[in-house]
């Protein structure tokens, strides 16, 4: 288990961080809030950068801070990795350097064996930097930079990885360049990533849990699919607001450019975007393109319709909207619609409704 009770507070007392969360062991966990919710301070109590961090943070079998045992492991003790928004790498070194230097300064003991060797290969494999290794560092992209930061820190085999908006500098085809090798450390390694960012598109693709920060307290946490779906969630993410869903790929349209997704007794199309038979798809669905019917869909362009049952609601204050949480078979919908409406149709917890969805409002 991976334990984090933190408290922390600034000298001057102008901020304050309580932070209380069971988190997994393995897996990409998000963190979002807005500017100053402490973010980066979490992280850099996770790091042991903070010493008046007071509480416990347990990875595993190891108490990395207790406060009550008087344990504060420095950072340099501490088995991790740490990435920046920005990749800081040596300009006087080449690729193959800057991600040998990170081993080097936590392992100075074990250069050249073949464990040594081994650690460094797989870290080079794991963002596909085989090609670049003899190419200086200031003649990398962007998306190139932030995967050697990524391989020098997993150069050192930590037990946990900060990545503090490492993607935030990046324009959005440099960031979906990098999406695939950060998607690729979920599958290879068995440790907790933590990864801060302000995109909630980009934490709905990469994340398997999440927290929800503000003003240093934590709003909610727990799988990204399960917060996101959650209409009691004490923090409006706007247009934004939307489901994070999972389904395999059941069959291809070559002729229309379509896929079919299907999870159990719930099936859809989306845009083809070179999928395979069997893929498991990720995909997220805003609640704004959701629109709730009593009867099923006829004679209509939207392709997507789903037989659902109401099972939560919530009145967005100042607001002519209402948010309406769905059970569509074992998947979790969202739909934003005027209050009128719910009135109008007669809605309630309970309900059974058709919820229609365009093709076009799959966002990956």
């Amino acid at each position: 288990m991976f334990e984090v009770n933190i408290h922390f507070s600034s000298e001057n007392g102008s901020f304050t961080l309580d932070i209380q969360a069971q988190l997994p062991e393995s897996g990409i966990i998000g963190v979002w809030g807005a500017s100053g919710s402490g973010k980066t301070t979490l992280m850099r109590c996770l790091a042991g950068l903070e010493a008046c961090a007071k509480g416990r943070i347990r990875l595993g079998q190891q108490d990395w801070l207790n406060t009550d045992e008087q344990v504060f492991i420095p950072t340099w003790k501490r088995e991790l990795g740490y990435v920046f928004q920005e990749a800081s790498l040596f300009k006087h070194l080449n690729v193959l350097e800057n991600i040998e230097f990170g081993f080097k300064r936590a392992h100075p003991k074990a250069q050249g064996s073949s464990i040594a060797q081994k650690d460094l290969k797989q870290a080079i494999e794991l963002l596909g930097l085989e090609h670049l290794l003899s190419r200086p560092s200031h003649e990398l992209s962007g998306g190139e930079r932030q995967r050697v930061a990524i391989a020098r820190a997993l150069a050192t085999k930590p037990k946990l990885l900060l990545l503090d908006e490492p993607m935030s500098s990046l324009d959005q085809n440099k960031k979906s360049e990098i999406y695939p090798w950060i998607e690729k450390l979920t599958h290879e390694l068995q440790i907790p990533i933590v990864l801060v960012s302000h995109s909630i598109e980009e934490l709905a693709r990469l994340t398997q849990h999440l927290m929800i920060i503000e003003n240093g307290k934590l709003l909610a946490h727990g799988p990204t699919t399960e917060v996101f779906a959650s209409v009691q969630t004490p923090f409006d993410f706007g247009d934004h607001t939307g489901s994070v869903l999972q389904a395999r790929v059941k069959e291809i349209d070559d002729e229309w450019r379509l896929a079919m997704l299907n999870d159990d007794d719930l099936s859809l199309w989306i845009e083809n975007r070179q999928f395979t038979l069997g893929q498991v798809v990720k995909i997220r669905i805003l609640a704004r393109d959701v629109s709730l019917s009593l009867q099923p869909l006829r004679d209509s362009s939207i392709q997507n319709s789903f037989k659902s049952v109401i099972t939560d609601v919530k009145n967005l204050p100042g607001s002519s909207q209402c948010l309406v949480q769905l059970k569509c078979s074992s998947q979790t919908l969202l739909a934003k619609i005027t209050k009128r409406s719910y009135s109008n149709l007669g809605l309630q917890i309970g309900s059974t409704v058709w919820a229609q969805v365009k093709s076009v409002a799959m966002v990956f």
